[in-house]
């Protein structure tokens, strides 16, 4: 029996190139870049000091104040960019089709600022000078809940924290819970807003971010011979998903079908991939096959794409070793060259191009790239944006632990 198509019909996002879908579009195909000068915290003391922030975002204009100040910033963003996608579709939530809606969403670390200030507060002042607000704000599951709670949400309720897979995760899940008929329609997608000291320590500890401080805009390189390493990023995209009938029952646009998942674990290695790919690989084949193509239908590929100097060449083996021949005419390009990296948000804020791409047949370029890498040899749309005609496309991505996860975009009929 054939299954029922899953649909998109609203997007909702909060991003380092602006604070409305259209917005954050509009910017990748110019080929603009996000980053800039670290404000959220200041990182005078690290090697790394530029970052992709959500600027100008005022959750007042979404949330009532006693709201806010009760949220961490990636609950704020989840649910504002949750408001927008819901405007978008035009969806109604009433109390006789709440219990048949659900919420997924991806996310890596919660409220680290939160948990940094907690902590400074209970060693400086005393564990009782706490705010009685400090667990409900920083648990990974609160942005799910706060959006679940504010829009009257009342069926399927998750969270995935897989680190940088986890939106993609997230809305991978969302798609087989309507698939088994738990919901007709899912809140899905993720958020982030992990931009902290604490967040700095690690990261640059580990020499994962990029230090040129200098060149903020040229700093995020992924697939060129140059690259340093990631650029530290924030941010929200959800996604409002339907079953085909539920949509076309209530006249909704249709912007395209979530079509198919894969999710792997690479079994390896607390954070570098396995050279070969294998794990990369075997969750875009999970993908294909979960939407019933093959290699040869896929268009173009939204890469996970970096700017680690490991990441891309193995995500470039991955590719390659996946669609032999045929990778080297399939468009490649890296969402994070122009906002870096926002961790478990970043499949989500990736798959409002993916879904823009198809809509409006044009592919967003690779920005930054300038010096050709032997181990990265694809077609990664170097620097302006391509008009082709995308029919399917396939996103990845990958998060420490060896965590995979793939979803598959097709063009509605």
């Amino acid at each position: 029996m054939e299954r029922e198509k899953i649909v998109i019909t609203g997007v909702g996002g909060f991003t380092p190139l602006g604070n409305s879908p259209e917005e954050f579009w509009s910017g990748l195909i110019a080929g603009k870049s996000g980053i800039g000068p670290m404000t959220l915290c200041d990182p005078s003391d690290y090697p790394c000091q530029i970052a992709g922030e959500v600027n100008k975002f005022d959750p007042g204009q979404y949330l009532h104040i006693k709201e806010t100040k009760r949220m961490a910033r990636f609950s704020q963003l989840a649910v504002s960019a949750a408001i927008q996608a819901i405007d978008m579709s035009e969806l109604i939530v009433t109390p006789g089709e709440s219990n048949r809606m659900g919420v997924i969403l991806g996310n890596g670390n919660g409220g680290f600022p939160t948990t940094e200030s907690g902590v400074r507060t209970m060693i400086e002042k005393g564990g009782m000078k706490v705010s009685p607000f400090f667990m409900p704000m920083i648990l990974p599951n609160m942005a799910a809940s706060n959006v679940s709670r504010i829009l009257g949400i009342k069926g399927y309720n998750s969270t995935v924290v897989t680190a940088c897979s986890a939106s993609n995760q997230a809305m991978g899940e969302a798609l087989e819970v309507l698939r088994r008929g738990v919901a007709d329609v899912m809140i899905t997608g993720g958020t982030e807003a992990g931009i902290s000291h604490l967040g700095l320590s690690g990261f640059c500890s580990m020499r994962a971010l990029t230090t040129n401080n200098s060149n903020p805009e040229e700093a995020s390189r992924p697939f060129d011979a140059k690259r340093d390493g990631f650029v530290p990023a924030e941010g929200a995209a959800i996604l409002v998903l339907e079953t085909e009938k539920h949509a076309i029952d209530r006249g909704a646009r249709i912007l395209c079908e979530l079509a198919g998942f894969g999710s792997t674990s690479d079994a390896f290695h607390p954070v570098h991939p396995e050279d070969n790919g294998d794990g990369a690989m075997r969750a875009m084949k999970q993908a294909l096959g979960d939407a019933g193509i093959t290699v040869d239908d896929v268009d173009y590929i939204n890469a996970h794409g970096t700017s680690t100097q490991i990441n891309d060449a193995v995500e470039t083996t991955a590719i390659k070793r996946l669609f032999g021949k045929r990778a080297y005419n399939i468009p490649v390009s890296s969402t994070k060259s122009m906002i870096g990296h926002s961790l478990g948000a970043s499949g989500a804020l990736e798959a409002i191009p993916c879904i823009y791409s198809i809509v409006e047949n044009i592919v967003h370029p690779t920005i930054n790239y300038q010096f050709a890498d032997p181990k990265c040899d694809l077609d990664y749309v170097p620097n302006r944006a391509r008009e082709m005609n995308v029919e399917v496309v396939l996103s990845n991505s990958f998060g420490f632990g060896g965590q995979n996860a793939c979803i598959v975009f097709k063009r509605y009929p």
